[in-house]
């Protein structure tokens, strides 16, 4: 890895269509062992359920409330500076039970790579 600095105006957010925006803050080659992205979640929204494949992620909740459902546990109300561990292969997904945006960081190691995303929702 070698030292660098990722400046915000090199970031774009895009929506996705798990139904939430998506920043990368940071997922390169460079650093193979962690990815950070910002995820915002509009009011009333649900993402698709989803799972990534040999993939830990965590969601550091950092504005608004939701209730997310990961696995077989039953569904939890999160909010603000709450941290949702999803191991790899476990099915997700989060509703912003809020009128604000629900945002947080995802952090996933190894970093993401779009290959480990497996969309669970029936089209």
């Amino acid at each position: 890895m070698k030292a660098q600095v990722i400046f915000a105006e090199q970031q774009r957010e895009f929506y996705t269509e798990e139904k939430c925006y998506i920043t990368e803050l940071s997922n390169t080659t460079d650093d193979t062992e962690v990815s950070i992205a910002r995820a915002r979640v509009a009011p009333g929204v649900t993402t698709c359920w989803h799972r990534l494949r040999d993939t830990t992620e965590r969601y550091v909740i950092l504005q608004g409330q939701g209730l997310v459902e990961i696995g077989e546990l039953s569904p939890r109300a999160v909010g603000e500076g709450d941290v949702v561990l999803i191991p790899p292969g476990c099915r997700q997904r989060i509703t912003n039970t809020a009128d604000q945006d629900l945002v947080f960081l995802a952090i996933c190691s190894p970093r993401f790579l779009p290959h480990n995303y497996e969309d669970l929702e029936p089209r």
